[in-house]
């Protein structure tokens, strides 16, 4: 797989979205970075949300006014950021870096609102809605980095063993 394939799964409920991101959670590493795309309400959260109840958080809470949360879950840091309310990303303003430990990942919201940062290890993750069929969700991904690109290899081996795809 190079950083241009792009793997992609069904959702047909929230809660199937929350138990993708639980999967995803267990092929996560330190340092891996999430760019999250799709319009409101396409499930963005609910992943992450998914993401963070496997690594033993609750509450989880979408970023959009806070523009980042930080969760501090069982042995792993989570960062949650948002940039749908920004006309362009300023990381000073944001001040990511703060939030971030050595065993933290990092979730960014609406990512395709322009990044001034580059980053080596990362899944991009889209969600596009299809209300003609149920609202379906398809959710795409593709890394960058090769270790990420091996653990991605891995989820899409778990979610076709667990029957997912």
């Amino acid at each position: 797989m190079n950083e241009y394939e792009v793997c992609a799964i069904s959702s047909y409920s929230e809660e199937q979205t929350a138990l993708i991101g639980e999967m995803v959670s267990r092929h996560a590493f330190s340092g891996l970075v999430f760019l999250l795309e799709g319009e409101l309400g396409a499930g963005k959260t609910t992943l992450v949300r998914g993401f963070c109840r496997a690594e033993g958080c609750s509450n989880v809470r979408s970023p959009s006014f806070t523009l980042v949360n930080r969760y501090d879950c069982k042995g792993r840091t989570v960062v949650h950021s948002d940039f749908y309310r920004l006309s362009r990303v300023d990381p000073v303003e944001l001040d990511i870096e703060s939030y971030m430990d050595p065993d933290c990942v990092l979730f960014i919201e609406w990512a395709d609102r322009g990044l001034p940062w580059d980053f080596d290890q990362l899944w991009r993750i889209r969600f596009d809605v299809f209300t003609d069929l149920d609202d379906v969700r398809v959710i795409k991904f593709s890394a960058e980095g090769d270790r990420a690109k091996r653990a991605l290899v891995l989820l899409f081996s778990d979610l076709k063993r667990e029957k997912m795809l």
